[in-house]
């Protein structure tokens, strides 16, 4: 009997969302987990919640410890998978055969790890939804300070900073006809005949094609 690639591709769809739900839990607990160390004064009106919230925590800490990272990120994209994460070049290859064994064991998905590769971003590009984008880390200063108590608290962190060549940009722009191939806005009279639902559909897709990842 001939195949049905419709019933295969909602199988294979329902096979990825299951095992991506996983990366859902582990990004939820990871975020749970990095922000205790924020919440270790005791005030009296919340003493009993912040009791209950170490206690959950103690309990996923032995499972979970790996995942402790502020920055984890997964996104899927014609066939291909990303998974950025903050870490040395130890927790990376942890994190590679920890992936090939969790999708053999349990979804019985045989991978290749040499087809899983890691990059340093900080040092080189990844080519994304049609762009070449570097990331750095960029150092965020966050201050806290105690009502009625007179020290503060300052907790240096990096973020990623992603750089989107302005080049490729442009030419997105100049496709949709809000500008030129220069980058100058276009006249009135070319949107005289456009709609407002027009315009607004021909922006909201080039900003799908940009913020897709982070959304």
């Amino acid at each position: 009997s001939k195949r049905n690639p419709k019933f295969f591709l909602f199988l294979y769809n329902f096979h990825v969302c299951e095992y991506e739900s996983i990366f859902v839990f582990l990004r939820n607990q990871s975020s749970h987990l990095c922000s205790i160390s924020f919440k270790t004064f005791l005030e009296r009106i919340l003493f009993y919640k912040k009791i209950e919230l170490e206690v959950f925590v103690k309990d996923f800490r032995g499972i979970l410890w790996v995942f402790k990272d502020p920055f984890l990120h997964y996104v899927r994209y014609r066939g291909k998978s990303i998974l950025a994460s903050k870490g040395s070049s130890l927790l990376m290859n942890k994190w590679k055969y920890y992936l090939v064994n969790f999708w053999e064991c349990y979804f019985s998905i045989w991978a290749q790890p040499r087809r899983i590769h890691i990059n340093q971003l900080s040092n080189n590009s990844l080519d994304f939804l049609g762009y070449l984008s570097s990331v750095r880390l960029k150092p965020s200063m966050v201050r806290s300070q105690m009502i009625e108590n007179s020290f503060l608290i300052e907790n240096t962190s990096k973020k990623f900073d992603t750089l989107v060549p302005i080049t490729p940009m442009i030419a997105s722009l100049s496709k949709a006809k809000f500008c030129n191939v220069l980058g100058h806005p276009t006249s009135k009279p070319v949107w005289s005949g456009l709609s407002d639902s027009d315009i607004i559909e021909r922006f909201g897709r080039i900003y799908r094609n940009l913020s897709h990842y982070y959304s």
